[in-house]
Formats: structure tokens, sequence, C-alpha cells
């Protein structure tokens, strides 16, 4: 819980910046500014969630327990940490704070030490079964992704705060950010996102699991993708061959992959059993649209040779609309679940007990999930216009539903819809609202 509650922080952060006009689009991609927005939505919002979901949900993706229920505490404040040191390097950089040891080489040992301490987790725990799942395969590489993600990483702060001149380390700097990116967004964050997506949507719709050729096809086409674009970029980069080839083939193969995963999520909405399905799921298929959107724009921009200048919209419709989008209507149900188990598990069987449904008020809380969905179209519309202050105010209206959902989940947390109705059973505990006990198992 206390992940969700620093993700969330992060979340509504970069938000305030991007409506105050700090960072991009408000100045070049590549700028200090922009990098900071970047790593807090990135690291502080994204990472910091999905790392917060898979301590509760690779034990139920393989039916066996985390490997550790102590490492979780230090690798969120090695990356807490990180996150700062990183932030504090770019204001360093863009001449916001003074001048003297730059922060960047510390930010970046630390968020390796806190990432390895989550990869050394999730491995082990992986590991203790054989062969893996599929939607816990998806985790696998997303994993590998991760760590690709960090090393990048730190090539760039050993450039940028140390000034090594390594050649291999100059080249990586020079031209190794849409690597970074494609690790992180496309390995780590989205590859992730899918895997969990497979196991949550069918669970909470009564879907049956997708576990056939199609599955199986977008594992391997991803994964192929990913290495060609990551590894065969990475190579070709140190050979001054430039990256683009590499990119062009893994991103035949990944849009190949996104429209098979488009294939089995509309089949998991069309064959569940629960006709009526709960917000979240809903809500997740607004996070779909997105995703599929922005495949679209990227074969329109392709074709009117304007990607390149129009690349910040697609990112940003990714990470806000396809990723945050997925991750907040998930969270909208995970912690009602969490908080359910943790409450009314000691009395389960024992005394009456409200559903996991009756946690949240669905009604109330579709609003701001409606306009958070409607402000991130609205804010990449503007992105591709461009029209500056659109887009700040549609970001001001994220902010808005981003606030709305986090007091719906406080709420649930603290069992506020639940104590106006009927109070608590007796042998039941109301839960901390920082940090959780239970887990699924």
């Amino acid at each position: 819980m206390s992940y969700f509650v620093v993700a969330l922080s992060a979340l509504l952060l970069g938000e305030i910046l991007m409506a105050a006009g700090y960072g991009f689009p408000s100045v070049p991609i590549r700028a200090p500014e922009t990098l900071v927005l970047v790593h807090v939505v990135a690291i502080g919002w994204l990472s910091l969630l999905l790392c917060g979901a898979l301590f509760q949900f690779v034990p139920v993706l393989i039916a066996r327990p985390l490997y550790s229920d102590s490492l979780p505490l230090p690798t969120l404040l090695f990356i807490v940490a990180g996150l700062a040191g990183l932030v504090l390097g770019f204001l360093q950089r863009a001449g916001m704070i003074e001048a003297g040891v730059s922060p960047l080489p510390y930010a970046a040992a630390s968020l390796t030490i806190g990432f390895s301490l989550a990869l050394w987790n999730f491995g082990r725990t992986l590991c203790t079964v054989r062969p893996l799942t599929l939607p816990a395969s998806f985790v696998a590489v997303a994993l590998v992704c991760l760590a690709a993600t960090v090393t990048l990483g730190v090539a760039f702060s050993l450039v940028l705060g140390l000034n090594i001149r390594h050649g291999a380390l100059l080249k990586i700097a020079g031209q190794g950010l849409p690597l970074h990116l494609i690790a992180g967004i496309g390995g780590w964050l989205t590859f992730s996102a899918i895997g969990v997506s497979y196991r949550l949507l069918a669970m909470f719709m009564l879907s049956p699991e997708c576990e056939g050729r199609r599955t199986q096809a977008v594992l391997w086409l991803g994964t192929t993708a990913l290495a060609i674009a990551i590894l065969g970029g990475l190579a070709t980069l140190l050979f001054d061959k430039g990256v683009h080839l590499a990119l062009l083939a893994g991103g035949v193969l990944g849009f190949a992959a996104v429209v098979l995963y488009g294939m089995d999520v509309l089949h998991l909405y069309r064959a569940r059993k629960r006709r009526v399905i709960e917000l979240n799921s809903q809500m997740a298929a607004l996070a779909l649209v997105s995703l599929a959107v922005a495949v679209v724009m990227v074969v329109v921009l392709i074709g009117l040779g304007q990607l390149s200048e129009q690349i910040g919209a697609v990112v940003f419709l990714l990470v806000f609309g396809w990723l945050s989008g997925l991750g907040l209507s998930q969270l909208y149900k995970i912690v009602a679940f969490l908080t359910w188990l943790e409450c009314y598990g000691p009395v389960l069987g024992k005394t009456a007990t409200p559903r996991v449904q009756d946690l949240v008020d669905e009604t109330r809380a579709r609003k701001w999930f409606v306009l958070y969905y409607l402000s991130v179209w609205a804010a990449t519309a503007f992105l591709l216009a461009p029209y500056l202050l659109g887009f700040r105010l549609a970001v001001a209206a994220m902010i808005v539903a981003t606030l709305g959902l986090t007091v719906h989940l406080a709420r649930s947390r603290l069992l506020s819809q639940v104590s106006a109705q009927s109070g608590l059973p007796e042998g039941t505990r109301r839960p901390h609202l920082l940090v959780s006990i239970a887990r699924p198992s």
C-alpha cells in the first residue's frame, strides 16, 4: 500500500508540473526539465505502481509465496532515494540549483540497488515454478527489460554525472535514448501490463484464460520485437550503423503483437460470464482504446512523415491513456480487494461480511474516470495541434480527476462506505492507510 501512496503522489506531481508549464511541451524533449518530468512519472508513478502490484500479484500468477516479505521496504526506500537524486541532478543541469558534485551517479547507484532488489525478489519467486504460466512469462520478459532500462540509465548517468568520455558510453548517451524508452515503456511497463491484464481481466470478468496459440504468438512476437529493438539497436549503435533499421524491424513485430493482443482482449470481453462488468473492467477498456489509438497514430504519422515531430503526443497517450489509465482502473479494484481481505479475512465463514464491491461507490467514481480519459485524449489532441494553453488546461482537468479517484481509493481503504452503512463485524480490524499485511494466495 505504501507503494501505491508514493506512486499516486508522483502522478499528481507530474500532472502539476505539466499544468504549470514545466517540462515538455513547453521545452524540448531532451531538456533537463523534461527529464525531471519523465522520470517522476516513469519511476515515481508507473514503476512504483507496478512493483507494488507485482509484489501482491506475482504470487497469484504462479500460486507460490513471494520469496521475501522483508525486501519490498528497502526496495521502496532505495528507489525513492534514487529518484530524488535524479531530480536533483537534472535540476542542477537546468541551472536551478547550485553547481557542485553531480548527484546523478549516486542516484543511479541507489536506483540500481532498489530495482536489483525487486528483480531478485521477483526472479527468485518465479524460479520456483517450471514452466511459467503465460501471464507470468510476460512478467519475466518485462523484468529482463527492466534490467536493460536500468543498465542504459546507468550509462547515461556516468556520462552526464561523471563526464566519462569512453567511446561506447558516449555513443549510448548520444543516441541511446530511443532504446532506453523502448526498454522502459515498451518492455518493462507495457509487457508487464499486458501479462497482468490477461489474468486480471479474466479473473474480474469470469472469462476463460487466454492460453492458446494467439496468446503465445503475442509473447514471442513481443519478445522478439524487444530483443531486436534493444539488443539489435545497441549493436548497430556501437558499430556506428545507426539504430533505425533495428527500430523499424522491432516496430513491425511489435505492431503485430499489439494487434493479436487486442484480439485476445476482445475475446475476453465477449466470452465473459459476468454480463454486467464492474467499473474497473469498464475503465480498463478505455485504456485499451487508448493503446489502439496510439498504435494507429504511429502508423498514420509514419505515413505522413511526421512521427519524429509528434512522438511526444504518442508517448503522452501511451503513458497517460494506456499505462496510467489501466493502472488507475485496476488500482481501484486492487485496493478494495486487499482492504477487504485484510479486514474481513479473519472472520470469513464465521459471520456475515460485505462483498468487495460494497467497499466502493462505482456510481460516484465513474465520473472521475470519465473526466480523466476525456482530459487525456484532449491533451493528446492539443499536443498534435499544437496548442499549449489547451494542453495545460486539459492536464489541469487530469489533476482534478486524479484527486477525485485518490479520494475514492482512500475511502475504500478506510472502509468509509461500509462503516457508514453497517459498521464493522466483531473480530475485524480497520486496516492502516499506508501498510497492507494481507496477501492473496
